[in-house]
C-alpha cells in the first residue's frame, strides 16, 4: 500500500479554526477532531511521531485523506466536532458511555395545561424541562407540584366552549382535592394559568421567586381579614420553604451557572455537570468515557462540557472548571475558583465525580481482576517515576538479637500480590557483631550474584527496610554487580514512610492513603514478618542449644536429638524419664535429672 503524502495534503489546510476528519484506504471516517490552527493541529499528527503514543501511531498509520471544516470561531468548532462525533462515532474516537433514555417533565401545550413527567419528547409546542438523570430528584419536584397546586390529571379536551356547554362532569380528584374543577367552572383560567406560571418558575429554579410572591399573597390576605385564603397559602409556604432547604446547597446570589470536574486513569473518564440556578442543584449527571487515544483531561472535558449543555438546554454563560480551559469565546467565562461559594460548588461536583469513578472502576475489577492489578502497578509507576511498570518487586529486611543470629529476609511480589514460593532467608556469614549496614550489603550482593549467575530476569524495583545507611550498603552491592543502573532500589524509613532514592537527600512523601504506599507498606511488613519468624527460630534454637550443651556429657548430636523430638527444654525438663529413656543412654539420662534438680 502506497504511503500517505501528508505534505501535499497538508498544503489545502488552511490556518483557520475548524474540525478535520481523517479517512482510511476504504473510506471509512477513522477520527475526529477539532483545533484552533487547522494547518499546526493536522501536522502535529505527522511531525511527532516519536512523541506519539502506540494507539496514536496506529491512528496515523491508516490515514489516507484528510478533511476538514473551517468555522468561525474556536467556539463553533466546538459544538461541531461533538455533533459530528456523535452522529459518526469514528472507531478511534472517545465513547461517551451513556445510553439511558432520562425522563423529563413536560407542561403539555392544551387550554389548562397538564404537567407530568415522560422520556419521549414530541415537538407539539409543549414546554419541557429536563432532563432529570436523577428520577428521585424528578420525583420529588413533581410531588412538591403535586401538593401545592392542585391540577388537573384527566385528559379531557378542557376548551373554552366545552366548558360552556357543560359537557364534563367532576370526578373523583376533585372532591379529595386534587384538582379544582376546571371542567366545571369552579377554577378560572386565569388562576389556573397563574399557578402553571409558578411552576415554570420552580421548574427553572427560581423556586425563591415564587416563595416572595406567596409571602405577598399572606400578608395580604392578612390584611383584608381573608384568614381562609391566608392559611391556605400558609400551607403552600411550609411545603415550598421545605423543598428549598433541601435544593439550596450555595447563596442564592449565584444564578445559571454550570459545573463540570473530572476524574480520570488510562483507560476511562469520568465526567460530573451540575446546573445551577438561584444557588439550586436543578440538574445532575455524571458520565463515563471510554478513552481511544492518549486524549488529555482538558480534549475530555471539552467534548462533555458540549454533551452536557446540549443535552440540558444550558444556556449559562459561566462554566466552574477544575483547570483552565484553551477555549476562548466572548459570550463564555470559564472560571477557575480558588475559594468562597463557587469553590464549593467545584468541590461538590468534584466529590461526587469520585465516588462515581471508584464505584464503576470497583464493579469493572471485580469482574477483572487484572484491571485493578494494572491500574495499580501504573499508579506505582507514576508515583514512584519508574521506566517501566513494577511487576516484579523484592524487598529486603534485617533481623538480629542483640548482635548475634543476624539473619536477612528478601520478599517477593509479582503482580501487586505476595509471590511466597519465592520468599528467601539468608544466614549471613561474613559479619560479625550487630552491623545492619553489612548484613543488608551481603545479603544483597548474594541475592543478585546469584540471580545473575542462573540468568534470571531482575526486578523492576527493590526495597530496602531503613534509611540512607541501608540504602547506601544495597547499592555498593549493585555496583559491585554492575547492575545500578538496571534496576530502581528506593529506601522505607519506619518513622515517617520517607522513601529515599540513591544519592537524593530530599525524601519523597506519598499520600497516606495512597494505594502505592499501601502497598510498599505491605512488602516491608510481609519482609519484617517473614525475616522476624526466620529469626525468633535460629536464636531459639541457638539459645536453647547452648544451654543443654553446657551440660557435662551432652554434646551437640544428643542437644540436637532432643531439641527435635521435644521442641523445647521447657518440654525436656516436663518430660519422664521413661520417655527421655527413648532418646539418651542411661548415663545421659542421669546427668540430665541431676541437671534439671538443680537448675529447677
Amino acid at each position: 500500500m502506497a504511503a500517505f503524502d501528508y505534505k501535499t495534503a497538508l498544503n489545502d489546510v488552511p490556518h483557520r479554526p475548524g474540525v478535520y476528519q481523517f479517512w482510511d484506504a476504504e473510506g471509512v471516517l477513522i477520527y475526529i477532531g477539532k483545533a484552533k490552527d487547522l494547518r499546526n493541529r493536522v501536522g502535529s499528527y505527522f511531525n511527532s511521531d516519536n512523541q506519539l503514543n502506540g494507539k496514536t501511531r496506529v491512528l496515523v498509520s491508516k490515514i489516507r485523506k484528510i478533511t476538514f471544516t473551517i468555522v468561525d470561531t474556536e467556539i463553533d468548532a466546538w459544538l461541531l466536532e461533538n455533533s459530528l462525533i456523535k452522529r459518526h462515532q469514528p472507531r478511534y474516537n472517545i465513547m461517551l458511555k451513556d445510553d439511558k433514555t432520562y425522563p423529563w417533565i413536560i407542561i403539555k401545550k392544551e387550554p389548562f395545561p397538564r404537567v407530568f413527567w415522560t422520556r419521549k419528547m414530541v415537538k407539539d409546542g409543549s414546554t419541557y424541562f429536563g432532563p432529570y438523570a436523577s428520577v428521585g430528584m424528578m420525583h420529588t419536584i413533581l410531588d412538591l407540584i403535586k401538593e401545592t397546586y392542585p391540577l388537573r390529571t384527566c385528559n379531557l379536551p378542557l376548551t373554552i366552549p366545552n366548558i360552556e356547554a357543560d359537557k364534563f362532569k367532576v370526578c373523583l380528584e376533585y372532591q379529595i382535592g386534587n384538582c379544582k374543577g376546571p371542567c366545571q367552572k369552579y377554577q378560572s383560567l386565569e388562576d389556573y394559568e397563574k399557578n402553571i406560571e409558578e411552576i415554570k418558575e420552580i421548574l427553572n429554579g427560581k423556586i425563591g421567586n415564587v416563595i416572595r410572591d406567596v409571602k405577598q399573597i399572606i400578608k395580604n390576605a392578612v390584611a383584608d381579614l381573608n384568614f381562609e385564603t391566608a392559611h391556605q397559602y400558609q400551607k403552600k409556604l411550609l411545603v415550598l420553604e421545605k423543598y428549598q432547604s433541601k435544593s439550596t446547597v450555595v447563596n442564592s446570589s449565584i444564578t445559571n451557572v454550570d459545573v463540570v470536574s473530572i476524574a480520570s486513569d488510562e483507560r476511562y473518564a469520568f465526567v460530573n455537570y451540575l446546573k445551577i440556578m438561584n444557588g439550586s442543584i436543578i440538574q445532575t449527571q455524571t458520565i463515563e468515557i471510554k478513552k481511544r487515544l492518549d486524549e488529555t483531561d482538558e480534549e475530555l472535558l471539552s467534548i462533555a462540557i458540549t454533551e452536557f449543555r446540549t443535552k440540558f438546554n444550558s444556556t449559562s454563560k459561566e462554566i466552574i472548571v477544575p483547570f483552565e480551559l484553551s477555549i476562548t469565546d466572548p459570550g463564555l467565562k470559564f472560571t477557575v475558583p480558588k475559594l468562597g461559594e463557587k469553590k464549593s460548588l467545584l468541590e461538590l461536583s468534584q466529590k461526587n465525580v469520585l465516588f462515581f469513578k471508584r464505584e464503576k472502576l470497583n464493579q469493572y475489577e471485580k469482574v477483572n481482576p487484572d484491571l485493578r492489578t494494572e491500574r495499580i502497578l501504573t499508579q506505582m509507576q507514576k508515583d514512584l517515576r519508574l521506566t517501566q511498570l513494577p511487576s516484579h518487586i523484592e524487598c529486603f529486611d534485617n533481623s538480629n538479637f542483640q548482635g548475634k543470629y543476624p539473619v536477612s529476609a528478601i520478599v517477593v511480589f509479582r503482580d501487586a500480590k505476595p509471590s511466597k514460593k519465592d520468599y528467601r532467608h539468608f544466614n549471613v556469614k561474613t559479619v560479625e557483631g550487630p552491623n545492619d549496614f553489612a548484613t543488608m550489603e551481603e545479603a544483597v550482593y548474594r541475592r543478585y550474584k546469584r540471580m545473575l549467575e542462573e540468568e534470571q530476569p531482575l526486578p523492576q524495583l527493590i526495597i530496602i527496610d531503613g534509611g540512607k545507611g541501608q540504602l547506601s550498603s544495597a547499592m555498593t552491592s549493585l555496583k559491585k554487580l554492575g547492575i545500578e543502573n538496571r534496576v530502581t532500589v528506593i529506601g522505607i524509613a519506619k518513622r515517617l514512610e520517607e522513601l529515599y532514592y540513591p544519592g537524593d537527600s530530599f525524601p519523597l512523601y506519598l499520600d497516606k492513603k495512597s494505594e502505592t504506599l499501601k502497598v510498599i507498606q505491605q512488602l516491608r511488613d510481609e519482609a519484617h514478618r517473614f525475616g522476624i519468624t526466620f529469626h525468633r527460630k535460629k536464636r531459639d534454637q541457638g539459645t536453647l542449644k547452648t544451654e543443654l550443651e553446657n551440660i557435662s556429657g551432652i554434646g551437640k548430636t544428643t542437644a540436637d536429638k532432643l531439641l527435635r523430638h521435644f521442641k523445647s527444654v521447657k518440654r525436656i525438663r516436663e518430660a519422664t524419664e521413661d520417655e527421655l529413656a527413648t532418646i539418651v543412654n542411661k548415663t545421659q539420662l542421669k546427668t540430665l535429672i541431676e541437671y534439671f534438680n538443680q537448675h529447677a
